[in-house]
């Protein structure tokens, strides 16, 4: 048992997902400085957070960061420990699936043992011991057994923008959770199937904290996602070479899009579900912010933006239940309630807290206007 137990810490990596564009945190997430580089509820940012969480699992010599090319510069301001060739640059955004696979490659020609730790960079986590305990009983069953591992959060309400997750019969138990065979897996289903998989309580929310190993999840490519595995391979032979960039750019350009759970999860007959129970949340609108941002006596959060020097007040009389994210410019509030009121260096959002998901209306908007340079 002991010598399972250290072999299995010795093969465990981390890998970040860091691409992502957050569309419903508009104005201050842009494709420039998405949300996983602003700082919502302290002075660190989302990633600098899941740079925290990982160190904590594995030596940053086994930390793995995959993110669009354009955050190169981003993630070795904020994490200049990250060692250079661990940073995976994906010339294209070409989702989940192909930079989770990629991500994977990278770790197997460095260990073909590895056993890799899935985070994002743009996830909370309140209780980190119990965070890390959890994905370190995910890592052992993931070494020891061909299997792939998800963490599901238990719903609280019947969202529509997460993956759901049936688990079957007790598999096993590990470090003292349950590990339950997943039956089937429904990707983002309408209000109407969320709340009846709510209502049976057998479902969870995917967290997208996968768990397995560089060689289950490449054989998991090769049999329910062949195309994907053959750009994966091809990528994979070139790492190191001198062809690396190029083939990594010729077979990101070839390759289809697709989602890690529509590609893989969805298909995979040996996937397992470990319940998580640590305080998991997607930061995936100003009103998840709210929710989760420290307030004051009138329920406002008031944050003002790291990247900004000169220090700034906001002003308020007779409102509450809002939320103010802003630069370095004076902000007043007057006789208002459940606001959100998000104030950049060009654009400025107002609107009522229960319909910040359709932010996500104006961004269409803009694009379809092409005004890019508010994007």
């Amino acid at each position: 048992m002991a010598k399972t137990q250290k072999e299995y810490l010795k093969h465990t990596y981390v890998v970040i997902l860091c691409g992502g564009g957050g569309t419903r945190l508009w104005p201050r997430s842009r494709k420039k400085t998405p949300k996983q580089f602003i700082n919502f509820f302290s002075e660190k940012t989302l990633y600098q957070d899941a740079i925290r969480l990982a160190k904590k699992v594995a030596p940053i010599k086994k930390i793995f960061i995959i993110t669009n090319k354009d955050y190169v510069d981003d993630i070795k301001k904020e994490s200049p420990e990250v060692l250079k060739e661990n940073i995976i640059a994906e010339p294209m955004k070409k989702n989940t699936a192909l930079a989770m696979g990629v991500a994977a490659a990278y770790v197997y020609k460095k260990d073909p043992k590895a056993v890799i730790i899935n985070f994002a960079s743009d996830h909370t986590v309140e209780d980190l011991k119990t965070a890390v305990k959890t994905v370190f009983g995910a890592a052992k069953i993931a070494f020891e057994k061909d299997i792939l591992v998800s963490v599901g959060i238990k719903p609280t309400f019947a969202h529509t923008g997460y993956g759901y997750i049936h688990a079957g019969k007790i598999l096993q138990r590990i470090s003292g959770l349950p590990v339950f065979k997943v039956l089937e897996f429904k990707e983002k289903p309408d209000f109407k199937t969320a709340k009846k998989f709510l209502a049976i309580g057998e479902y969870y929310w995917n967290a997208n904290w996968y768990t397995w190993s560089a060689k289950a999840i490449l054989k998991a490519f090769e049999k329910h996602s062949p195309g994907l595995y053959e750009n994966i391979g091809r990528i994979l032979k070139s790492i190191g070479t001198k062809k690396e960039k190029a083939v990594l750019e010729r077979e990101y350009k070839k390759a289809k899009e697709d989602q890690i759970d529509t590609a893989i999860s969805e298909k995979a007959k040996n996937l397992v579900v470990i319940p998580g129970k640590f305080g998991w949340n997607d930061v995936g609108s100003w009103n998840v912010v709210w929710d989760l941002a420290k307030k004051n006596g009138n329920e406002n959060v008031i944050i003002q933006s790291s990247r900004v020097k000169k220090k700034q007040e906001v002003l308020v009389h007779d409102s509450s239940n809002c939320l103010v994210h802003y630069d370095d410019q004076l902000v007043a509030l007057v006789g208002v309630e459940n606001l959100v009121v998000v104030d950049t260096k060009d654009a400025l959002l107002v609107c009522k807290k229960d319909r910040a998901q359709e932010v996500k209306k104006i961004v269409n908007e803009l694009k379809e206007k092409r005004k890019r340079e508010y994007l």
